[in-house]
């Protein structure tokens, strides 16, 4: 998947292709979180708002017939135009991801590409709606087959008859999934600002609750206009989820991820990385247990910062996370000790090499370094087998240099789609990664190599 930047923030233009590993650097203020937002934005827009346009005449054969079967080719011939018309829509109302002004984002645009192999046939699907005591409609199709069989599970002159645009709708989502599998990932994300909205998930929820009390209260006086001017208060999508996700942890708590079933080593890595494990109360509170001290039982307030920058990470792993998705960290480094900076790029690895991809920005050396590190252990002579061993890395953290894309925010010389002449401007450079070296980040190597200058002169002299 790549993806095309313009006019976005600092970013005057870039290119950035979505590979299993992304990680973007770059100093402050050179368009790191636009670019990251903007690409969460487009992948949420796309499995929560875009609607893939449906035949008519499918509608009406699932409403008469009851159930039908129509060739998957028959929505996969027009993929391209869909991501094209998706681009489009989403950049029109690219402001609202950042809760921005309008203003300063004319022009701004994002252009999604895939790789436009035929696979589908690979894949399976199923999907079921209604309500919560019955089911209304399935769509199914098996792998290798080629035919979407859509069926209609009520009596066709029932009062349960679904209404057509929910058939419609349904059928799109199956088309979405079905067709642009493993090509358009569903997102997650942890913000930055992922620690406040574990701090504050009481309050979130007692202000919406005393706002309603508020308007359920004949007797309460007070201007109803000037009530919704105190909450205008508007966030970037991206920090929404993360309060969003915050907010609804206990009614996903009761559930497991297949993924946590899968590879339960990979949850076993995360609480030895946060020391000790999460826990939700029968008052919907949010607990931190640690490993020493198993009777001890810690608020988030109580809790030490790297618990709180961690909590949607580890909340979505064991409860959420499913093959296939984009796990999206914005910063992973925030309040963690390099020690567990080192162990987070070792659970992204892991996650990698499971089947999630890994989307970072980042200002940390020590979770380059140790991405480095796995990627020199992956030529698995049986010199590095025995040193591995010996430093406690398994197998399962390895990583082959080309499943990363590594980019600097920076200024730099380019050549814009509507000049002839190259540019100086804010774009994503792609770094350099090999098997024998690693990734090659000149900013992070170069103020390394000041500071040790620096001091040797401190110390040494001329």
């Amino acid at each position: 998947m790549k993806i095309k930047f313009k006019n976005l923030g600092p970013i005057k233009q870039a290119e950035l292709t979505l590979g299993d590993l992304t990680i973007v650097c770059g100093k402050n203020n050179t368009g790191k979180t636009y670019v990251t937002y903007a690409t969460y934005g487009f992948l949420d827009y796309w499995h929560n708002e875009l609607s893939v346009d449906i035949p008519s005449d499918v509608v009406t054969k699932v409403m008469e017939k009851g159930s039908i079967s129509v060739p998957i080719e028959l929505f996969a011939k027009d993929a391209e135009k869909i991501v094209e018309t998706a681009s489009s829509q989403y950049s029109e109302h690219i402001d609202k991801v950042f809760a921005g002004r309008e203003s300063l984002f004319e022009g701004a645009s994002l252009v999604v590409n895939i790789d436009k192999s035929k696979d589908y046939n690979e894949n399976k699907v199923s999907f079921q709606a209604g309500s919560a005591s019955r089911t209304f409609l399935e769509v199914t199709s098996e792998e290798g087959d080629e035919n979407l069989k859509i069926s209609l599970l009520v009596d066709k002159s029932s009062e349960d008859l679904p209404p057509r645009s929910f058939i419609e709708n349904m059928i799109s989502s199956a088309v979405r999934e079905l067709v642009f599998k493993d090509k358009v990932p569903r997102p997650f994300i942890a913000s930055a600002e992922r620690t406040g909205a574990a701090i504050f998930q009481k309050e979130l929820d007692f202000t919406r609750s005393r706002l309603l009390d508020m308007l359920g209260d004949k007797d309460s006086q007070f201007s109803f206009t000037k009530l919704l001017g105190g909450f205008k208060a508007e966030y970037p999508i991206p920090v929404k989820r993360n309060i969003d996700f915050i907010r609804r942890l206990s009614n996903i708590v009761n559930k497991e991820s297949l993924f946590a079933k899968q590879y339960p080593e990979v949850l076993e890595h995360f609480k030895d990385i946060i020391g000790g494990e999460y826990k939700v109360n029968k008052e919907d509170e949010i607990q931190f247990i640690p490993n020493k001290g198993r009777n001890v039982k810690l608020s988030l307030v109580e809790s030490s910062s790297a618990v709180r920058s961690l909590l949607d990470i580890g909340f979505y792993l064991r409860h959420e996370a499913q093959t296939g998705d984009v796990i999206i960290v914005d910063e992973p480094e925030l309040n963690l000790h390099p020690e567990n900076q080192r162990k987070l790029a070792r659970l992204f690895a892991m996650l990698v090499n499971h089947g999630i991809k890994v989307f970072i920005t980042t200002h940390s050396d020590f979770i380059i370094k140790e991405l480095n590190t796995l990627i020199l252990f992956n030529k698995r002579n049986e010199r590095l087998m025995s040193l591995a061993k010996r430093e406690g890395y398994s197998e399962s953290e390895f990583l082959c240099h080309k499943r990363l894309k590594v980019y600097m925010a920076k200024e730099a010389s380019i050549k814009l789609d509507d000049k002839q002449r190259k540019s100086t401007c804010n774009t994503l450079v792609a770094a350099e990664i090999t098997s024998e070296t690693g990734i090659s980040l000149q900013s992070f190597d170069s103020t390394i190599e000041d500071m040790n200058r620096i001091q040797d002169e401190i110390v040494w002299g001329d």
